[in-house]
């Protein structure tokens, strides 16, 4: 099945529009995000979901009222996974989801009593700097009250090389029963960049949407590219586009091994899984020349050829996952290392199955739903080992066990690509795509979860592209992780995640 032929823009009218996604939500299927794009005075709702086998774009028009305001019945009350696209909606849209229960800002902080600007006015247009606000200034209710309680700011700026993010912490001295996180110091009007431009310049700036996610990204873009045309790339292009995915995804994995493992202090394993990381990122890097693997997709196929044959490439890596193993064998009898791991950071399943929870941090509290079985590229020929990479506890550990087995399971995906590139004749790298106005959907599993796209072309250029990332939709549950864990239990929890936080405020 192809990719257009699992998408879906729909139009309704505003007053059922609210409704059709709950409806939808009931009935299975998953919430993916909410984002408005203007059309003079008045602004489109987009409203994303995900079903077993359709991709869908619920689309509905805002008037001004009599005030010139935009709003609607916020989603939140009745679709919790909504919160934070709603406020990120509000901060960058000007559109007011009426009940909302905290519509505070999330990617555009102002300062006290600074009204905010309204739809099209020059200053959502623009990249702004933003005065950083104390630590005192809660933004919104306190969340825990008592005797001695008090708010710890952690970050934006952190020792060692994190990306800036704050995370407000409520304690009455250890437990963290409570966190705030404002995301807003990565915000970089990313969809404001992709306005204007071909679609060619549009896959530069997917790249860097997410930068340790780019291959992803880049996908993504593409693929909501090529559905809008109607076109595919060849299969050559597919299995390559398949190899590049698998090394970002296995990269990530071992960045995620190798945090843990300083958080709990090991120097050896924490500099044997950072060699290892750097050993696949030069792989990536022999064979485009850029270790983040830039460069390589292009709307209708990949730019060129690897720069190693394809038997090099899978000799190359079973060696490099030989040694990885042994590590992995290592490290997961440490007794130290596994207490600290086992119960921290317990997502519940009920909730991330109903918020839909997205890549390890799903599958890690058995919620399986994996973008690459709605096969695009050259998965519709290799297909997953289902069940492989799903653990039911919820813990921080269980998160660890399921990125050790996507990262067999990537290395199995790349080895067989590798044999069928060798096999075959066909030489094409790339699709003409015609440039087609209108609306379209992509995706792809990036190492995070589902990346996803929905991508609007006016006049030939990009007139809206909202980039969804799974950082995004999974950052909310950060908030829902700390049951009875304690500040020492934090630099666990939080790479466990394994989120890009300039992918959640972009």
């Amino acid at each position: 099945m192809t990719a257009a032929a699992l998408t879906m823009v729909v139009d309704l009218p505003l007053d059922q529009w609210r409704d059709r996604i709950i409806a939808c939500v009931a009935g299975g299927d998953r919430f993916a995000g909410v984002y408005g794009s203007h059309s003079g005075d008045a602004a489109y709702l987009h409203g994303l979901l995900v079903g077993d086998s359709v991709v869908s774009c619920l689309r509905a028009l805002i008037t001004p009222d009599n005030t010139g305001s935009l709003s609607y019945p916020a989603l939140t009350p009745d679709v919790p996974a909504a919160f934070w696209y709603e406020r990120a909606l509000h901060d960058l849209s000007g559109v007011t989801p009426i009940g909302h229960p905290r519509l505070e800002p999330l990617l555009l902080p102002r300062r006290a009593g600074q009204p905010t600007p309204r739809p099209g006015h020059p200053e959502r247009d623009r990249l702004e700097r933003h005065i950083h606000s104390s630590a005192a200034d809660q933004h919104g209710p306190v969340d825990v009250r008592g005797h001695g309680v008090f708010t710890l700011p952690l970050g934006p700026v952190r020792s060692g090389v994190f990306e800036s993010i704050e995370f407000l912490i409520e304690t009455p001295g250890e437990d963290i029963p409570h966190l705030n996180i404002r995301p807003h110091y990565k915000h970089r009007g990313i969809a404001k960049r992709f306005e204007g431009l071909h679609l060619a310049d549009g896959v530069l700036i997917a790249e860097r949407v997410e930068g340790i996610a780019s291959v992803a990204h880049a996908l993504a873009f593409a693929h909501a590219a090529e559905t809008l045309a109607g076109v595919a790339p060849p299969r050559r292009a597919g299995l390559i586009r398949v190899i590049h995915a698998e090394l970002e995804r296995v990269a990530n994995h071992l960045d995620v091994v190798t945090r843990l493992c300083d958080a709990a202090g090991l120097a050896v394993p924490h500099a044997r899984f950072g060699w290892h990381k750097e050993c696949i990122m030069r792989l990536v890097s022999k064979l485009c020349g850029n270790r983040f693997g830039r460069s390589v997709v292009r709307v209708g196929g990949v730019v060129a050829e690897p720069r190693l044959q394809p038997a090099e490439v899978a000799q190359q890596l079973a060696v490099l996952t030989q040694r990885i193993h042994s590590d992995r064998n290592a490290l997961m009898v440490d007794a130290s290392f596994l207490d600290r791991l086992r119960g921290t950071g317990h997502l519940d399943p009920a909730l991330a199955a109903s918020h839909g929870a997205l890549g390890p941090v799903g599958r890690g509290s058995g919620f399986d739903d994996d973008a690459r079985r709605r096969a695009y590229d050259g998965y519709a020929e290799l297909p997953l080992v289902d069940g492989t990479a799903v653990n039911q506890h919820g813990d921080a550990l269980a998160r660890l066990r399921v990125r050790w087995s996507e990262i067999d399971g990537a290395v199995e995906l790349i080895q067989r690509a590798c044999d069928r590139l060798s096999g075959l004749s066909d030489a094409a790298l790339a699709a003409e795509v015609p440039t087609v106005d209108g609306i379209a959907l992509g995706w792809a599993e990036a190492p995070q979860g589902e990346v996803l796209y929905s991508l609007e072309v006016r006049d030939g250029l990009i007139g809206r592209c909202f980039a969804r990332s799974a950082s995004m939709h999974n950052m909310l549950l950060f908030h829902d992780v700390f049951n009875g864990d304690v500040f020492t239990d934090f630099p666990f929890i939080e790479p466990s995640f394994g989120l890009s936080y300039a992918g959640v405020a972009m």
